[in-house]
């Protein structure tokens, strides 16, 4: 059972208790959306954009000009200009704080959720959005989610600036809108188009998913009725200003989704939210990635059917639904163990072994803008970039995998080889000893006598060995 604790969180740290009643414990932690728990400086979304606008705007309209003749000195002084907006930091401090929630706060099962949604509603790699935006993003619309409907979330996201950038959404126009018909398109020859990206992911991974039989109409159609949402553009601040709702942008007339009407206007889109998070395909399609990521690559009805009534019976609550996915991965959990992406592996390590793991607010609060990040404040995102699984850096808008062969390369297992190697030079002088692991590894195994017996009997010189040993058990990378 005590593989439970890895599997809707992160194990149990040497300094914990280990829960009498793993189901109330678990259950107990998604009511409510705590503060974060990291005690550093934390940064909105809009001061970063602000940093990523001077980014934009100083590389695209100052040193691509200045410079054009000269492609040494444009590479020198776009090194600067990363370093005066903090291109190379705010993503280790990101991540520094999502790790922290997941070691240290009270709610790691609320912090693993956080981790599942960021992924289910990702922004992939593209524009430097990792850079500057895909951490807040997740952190202010994402998590303070966690205790509100599908249906607002789903909202929030959609309408974010990181979507909608992400997406290119700003770019759609309607054909029939009132900009179609400006003068200055003629003279540009730049005819008013949408652009299908956004209302395509909003049908294909953020709700009904493709088992809804949707065509490439209703597609098309979606896209006019997001016509309009756009970041508001200025010489100055390019395509980073916030986002809004402009009606000379949205295609006029009745729009047909999925069989349905709709009227124009800015109103339409919440409507269609609305209908698209309660189609039965969407409860579903919700209910399979949670079991996938939580017990396994293949779901069963079964298996998905709690989820889906909770879904239903409380009309997309959250908290309902996560407390069914909990409590099915708890009925679920002696027969399935679920293997462990990259980086839900590397916290998993962080809280059991004690490690001096994030980076601690002091160290990233040392961090002044302008000068180039120390080693220690760009560890973050170096790690999880070797281990293969930079959480903000997906390669595609449908996230990363989580299914288990995705992550089982040869490749990616000597890369964790690698890091429990080096998660050595993390270990606390008081830990560094055998009771140390017999305490922990008691805490998270149901037979400790075995996997101690394994480690300390396979160990040969050095004692990062330990780790190594440890850390790649079979045991420990599924839960």
């Amino acid at each position: 059972m005590k593989n439970f604790f890895r599997k809707v969180s992160f194990g149990i740290g040497p300094n914990e208790q280990v829960p009498a009643d793993p189901l109330k414990w678990a259950l107990d932690q998604v009511n409510d959306v705590p503060e974060l728990s990291w005690k550093g400086k934390k940064y909105s979304e809009k001061e970063l954009r602000k940093h990523y606008r001077d980014y934009v705007y100083g590389d695209r309209k100052v040193l691509r000009i200045k410079y054009k003749d000269n492609k040494t000195l444009y590479k020198t002084h776009k090194n600067l200009l990363r370093h005066q907006t903090g291109q190379k930091f705010w993503e280790s401090l990101e991540i520094s704080i999502r790790h922290n929630e997941g070691i240290n706060s009270s709610s790691p099962v609320l912090a693993k959720l956080w981790m599942f949604w960021g992924n289910f509603f990702a922004i992939s790699e593209k524009d430097y959005l990792a850079n500057y935006s895909t951490g807040p993003y997740q952190r202010e619309i994402i998590r303070p989610n966690l205790n509100q409907t599908f249906e607002k979330m789903v909202y929030d996201v959609t309408t974010s600036w990181a979507m909608i950038h992400h997406l290119d959404n700003s770019e759609s126009a309607g054909p029939k809108s009132v900009t179609a018909s400006e003068e200055w398109r003629r003279r540009k020859k730049e005819p008013a188009t949408i652009n299908e990206n956004h209302a395509r992911e909003l049908l294909e991974l953020h709700t009904v998913s493709p088992q809804a039989g949707y065509t490439q109409d209703d597609v098309i159609q979606l896209a006019y009725i997001m016509t309009g949402w756009q970041q508001r553009w200025s010489k100055k601040n390019l395509e980073t200003g916030n986002v809004w709702f402009n009606s000379e942008y949205h295609q006029r007339g009745k729009k047909i989704v999925l069989g349905k009407e709709y009227k124009k206007g800015k109103k339409s889109l919440a409507v269609v939210i609305k209908d698209l998070v309660n189609h039965p395909n969407c409860r579903d399609f919700v209910a399979d990635r949670l079991c996938r990521y939580l017990i396994t690559d293949e779901p069963t009805k079964e298996m998905k059917q709690p989820i889906i009534d909770a879904f239903k019976k409380t009309d997309g609550h959250l908290p309902a639904i996560h407390k069914a996915a909990i409590t099915v991965a708890f009925n679920y959990n002696k027969n399935y163990k679920k293997f462990q992406t990259p980086e839900n592996w590397f916290i998993q390590i962080a809280k059991i072994a004690d490690l001096e793991w994030p980076p601690s607010p002091e160290t990233m609060a040392s961090y002044e803008l302008g000068t180039k990040p120390t080693r220690k404040q760009r560890l973050p995102e170096k790690i999880l970039e070797r281990l293969g699984h930079p959480p903000y850096r997906p390669k595609q808008p449908n996230g990363w995998s989580d299914y288990s062969d995705d992550w089982l390369s040869p490749e990616l297992l000597i890369r964790r080889l690698v890091y429990a190697d080096r998660s050595y030079a993390f270990t606390k002088p008081k830990n560094d000893n055998k009771e140390f692991y017999h305490k922990i590894i008691s805490k998270n195994f149901d037979e400790p006598e075995k996997i101690l017996d394994y480690v300390f009997k396979n160990m040969v010189h050095r004692k990062s060995e330990r780790n190594v040993l440890l850390f790649n058990h079979p045991e420990f990378l599924k839960a």
